[in-house]
């Protein structure tokens, strides 16, 4: 499949079916042919997140946001990683992580 839409298109189906390895491998490849595929590095956040690796969903987040830093959602998103991964490991630097992200989100669509 050498379209990135399709190919995403399958992964979200393997997320949706709890298929979380699979879809982590498929999401895998995506980035792999196309590092600024700012889809599958959200849908990597959160099939990461899932799984409990805490570290690449955050880094996948991350990346999701220097690819479009003017994209409220991408920061929003990112929050939601940082929350996730604070009561997954109970490490207090990502609730301010996720403050700090969500008070990003909110200045970028205030415009």
């Amino acid at each position: 499949m050498s379209d990135p839409y399709a190919k995403y298109n399958e992964v979200e189906k393997l997320i949706d079916a709890e298929q979380f390895d699979e879809a982590i491998a498929g999401l895998n490849e995506i980035v792999a042919k196309d590092e600024t595929f700012v889809l599958a590095h959200l849908a990597l956040s959160r099939a990461y997140t899932k799984t409990g690796q805490h570290d690449l969903a955050i880094a996948h987040g991350e990346k999701a946001c220097e690819l479009e830093p003017t994209d409220s959602f991408n920061f929003t998103a990112l929050s939601v990683t940082y929350q996730r991964a604070w009561a997954g490991t109970q490490e207090q630097q990502y609730i301010t992580k996720a403050e700090d992200a969500m008070a990003k989100a909110q200045t970028i669509a205030r415009g």
